[in-house]
Parts: C-alpha cells; sequence; structure tokens
C-alpha cells in the first residue's frame, strides 16, 4: 500500500520539526514537502500532489483558512487537517463550511494525531474532543 502524502504548513520552525518527528515515527506516511505560509503552500502544489496537508490557522501572508479555501477550490481531491492552537468555535465552524477534513488542537498532538489522520484516511472527519 503506498504511503499517505503529506505536506506540512507551519511558520514556526521548531514547532514544524517536532511535527516532522512525530509523524516520521508513525508507519505509512510520507512527509513530501514543508512549508511556511499559504503562498509557499500553494507554489508547491503546483509541482507536487500530497493526500494531506496539515496546516496551522495562523500563518504570515495568507492565512490557513484562505489558503485551505483555494486548496479546496483548486485541488478538492487534497484532504486538510488544521493543527491549531484556535479552540474559538468559529474557527471551527469555518473550517467545516471551507470543508476541511479534520481540526486538531496542537496541545494534543501527542496523543490525537495518528487518530485525527486515520479517520482522515477512512474518509471521516476528526475534530478535537473538546472542540465538539
Amino acid at each position: 500500500m503506498n504511503p499517505l502524502r503529506i505536506i506540512i504548513a507551519e511558520d514556526h520552525p521548531g514547532f514544524r520539526q517536532l511535527l516532522r518527528l512525530e509523524l516520521d515515527c508513525l508507519p505509512g506516511l510520507e512527509i513530501i514537502a514543508e512549508v511556511e505560509d499559504g503562498f509557499e503552500l500553494l507554489e508547491v502544489l503546483k509541482r507536487v500532489q500530497p493526500d494531506l496537508v496539515i496546516m496551522d490557522i495562523s500563518m504570515p501572508n495568507l492565512g490557513g483558512l484562505e489558503t485551505a479555501r483555494l486548496i479546496k477550490e483548486q485541488y478538492c481531491h487534497i484532504k486538510v487537517l488544521f493543527l491549531t492552537m484556535h479552540k474559538n468555535p468559529a474557527y471551527v465552524e469555518q473550517a467545516r463550511l471551507i470543508g476541511a477534513e479534520g481540526y486538531l488542537l496542537k496541545e494534543e498532538v501527542d496523543q490525537e494525531l495518528l487518530s485525527a489522520i486515520n479517520q482522515i484516511k477512512k474518509g471521516d472527519c476528526y475534530i478535537s474532543a473538546c472542540l465538539v
């Protein structure tokens, strides 16, 4: 079975590195790119097509919500998992309306990242339990 191809979109280098280390330990996943903002992500998508983008909502230049909206318009097959510190229900609702498949809080990444990815792979949506 082919690995799940992932792009990480996160503007904080330290968190991006920790996320990559976490994902590298999980079987069946392949990180194909890392980017710092939405503009860079859209450029990378012209060259490579991931199965999943894991992105922050708060990124410089072009934020995650707007970037996800553009991804869903241009590449509807790419799944989006927001990984964010924002617990605001309005962000969760915006993510849902855009068509994002997941919304995971950064504080839960150690415990829930694999569950979120597995649910999204199966075609389900994932939202952090404390936000439901």
